[in-house]
């Protein structure tokens, strides 16, 4: 790695880059440039486990050691991701993707009387199943071998659907929503990152940490002078010092065959949500779209992600952070480096009681704030897969256009379907002829609800059936372009083979 300030990446031209993926910026700087990842990923990680811990009808005490499990988790996921995966400077923390399936899981439990400490390791086990099953996809290369079939329009579907199926975050549409206080957020990082960028370094570094800081202190000032509450510093001062965040903590996982199967469906999702990922945090970081052995490699650490997961006991799995791709778009600083000094951050914010608590004061405001330009920027990065596309050829605008309406129209109806009374899903496919006496079994038709409730997996099949069978040319479909830009397969070299090289040769690596 190199020290200081330069860097080898040739897009840095462009001014996209500012610190390359093996960049190694000042120790002082990095520290920042992690922490202000930690923040971006507060959002999440706070989310996840709160309608978690409100469904299981957890205490406050045992919410608070849930949120301080899923920093912990994160901060490990992403240090062996970004050190043995595929070492890409991508954040891992809990996945929307297998929410649904651990609320559904809970619905069934709570409508027997189970207590809480009894659903938490029916979602341990379920969890650890589904990882499993993705280090199997992962080492096993089935993701690998499907993207010479995923050319740039499919990733563009799927990436533009991973920034738009976070639009309805309550963080943003909330009804109650202080639109003041989240407009000045967004408003200060929009200002630092686009239009006072070329001015200072300090503001093309650091427009997150420096939009969410002032927002908060100013949130912070406004609740002090009693003109509104918007901070509560309570939970700070209730706070435990260390939490004693350990495996098994809740008790040894609970496996049911009908609950692993719900959770396999999630998983499936989060893995095509990953793909795309992969390819955006490469498109951002100035390098060439991922082959398939690192894709392989990042899937089979995400599925150790999610069975370590299942062991500590957040209920939930662990998966790409959408929300640190798009930081690295707004920063320019894709460094590896960073992103573990992030990690180690999350590590000590998990275990450390008082941190743990502060990240819960911050109002939901500032984080809608933060959510509106970060997924923004995902959307913009998977459209701008479509330059290698010629868009000109009607088949390859229908193919985009489908593939984003139905990833956004077809899991609202779900939704829809699950909302209204006297209506289910179950029954629906149980009347379908022929076929009903199979898709009306309750896991068939709850994993198939949760694929068609999922807007990257809707959109991304879609798009990869009509791509793959509507006639076009490779050139039309800008998979000579994608071929051309494709790292080689020696770019990456796996952990285990980083490890003999360097024992052999009795050299090291960082």
């Amino acid at each position: 790695m190199s020290e200081g300030d330069s860097t080898t990446n040739t897009d840095i031209e462009s001014g996209m880059v500012i610190y390359g993926v093996d960049d190694k910026p000042p120790l002082g700087r990095s520290i920042l440039l992690g922490v202000q990842h930690w923040m971006t990923m507060i959002g999440s990680t706070i989310a996840i486990p709160l309608v978690l811990a409100g469904a299981l009808g957890f205490d406050a005490a045992q919410t608070a050691q849930l949120v301080g499990t899923f920093f912990v988790v994160s901060g490990v996921a992403t240090l062996a991701q970004t050190t043995v995966g595929n070492r890409y400077p991508i954040v891992q923390g809990g996945t929307f993707s297998m929410l649904g399936p651990a609320l559904a899981i809970i619905g069934v439990l709570a409508a027997s009387n189970a207590p809480p400490e009894v659903m938490i390791r029916q979602l341990q086990g379920a969890v650890i199943v589904a990882g499993l099953a993705e280090v199997a996809i992962g080492y096993f290369g089935v993701f690998g071998r499907l993207k010479k079939y995923m050319g740039p329009i499919v990733i563009a579907v799927v990436i533009g659907l991973i920034g738009l199926a976070l639009l309805s975050v309550g963080q943003i549409t909330s009804a109650n929503q202080n639109w003041y206080l989240a407009g000045l957020t967004l408003a200060l990082i929009v200002l630092f990152s686009q239009y006072l960028n070329n001015y200072a370094e300090v503001f093309k570094l650091f427009p997150v940490l420096l939009g969410l800081g002032t927002a908060y202190l100013i949130a912070l000032v406004v609740t002090l002078a009693g003109v509104a509450n918007v901070v509560d510093l309570s939970p700070v001062a209730a706070a435990p010092p260390i939490r004693a965040i350990v495996p098994f903590q809740w008790g040894m996982p609970l496996f049911t065959g009908s609950f692993v199967v719900g959770m396999l469906a999630g998983m499936l999702a989060s893995a095509i949500e990953s793909f795309g990922d992969y390819h955006s945090v490469a498109r951002m970081a100035g390098e060439g779209a991922p082959n398939k052995k690192r894709i392989n490699h990042g899937l089979g650490m995400e599925g150790l992600g999610n069975v370590f997961a299942g062991i500590m006991g957040t209920g939930n799995g662990s998966t790409s952070y959408t929300e640190n791709v798009g930081a690295i778009g707004i920063t320019g600083v894709a460094s590896r480096y960073v992103v573990q000094i992030g990690a180690l951050v999350m590590i000590v914010v998990g275990y450390v009681g008082y941190f743990g608590a502060f990240v819960t004061t911050i109002p939901d405001p500032i984080v809608g704030g933060l959510f509106l330009a970060m997924f923004a920027q995902i959307v913009g990065v998977g459209l701008s897969q479509l330059q290698h596309v010629d868009m000109n050829q009607n088949r390859n605008v229908f193919v985009v256009g489908f593939g984003l309406f139905a990833g956004l129209s077809i899991p609202q109806y779900i939704a829809n379907v699950e909302a209204a009374s006297g209506v289910t899903l179950q029954a629906g496919l149980a009347n379908v002829p022929l076929l009903g006496p199979v898709l009306g079994i309750p896991e068939v038709a709850n994993t198939i609800g949760i694929v068609l409730g999922t807007e990257i997996a809707v959109g991304g099949i879609a798009a990869f059936v009509l791509d793959n069978t509507i006639p076009g040319t490779k050139e039309e479909r800008g998979l000579t372009a994608w071929e051309e830009i494709t790292e080689d397969e020696n770019a990456f070299e796996p952990a285990h083979e980083r490890f003999l090289s360097n024992r052999g040769s009795g050299t090291g690596d960082d």
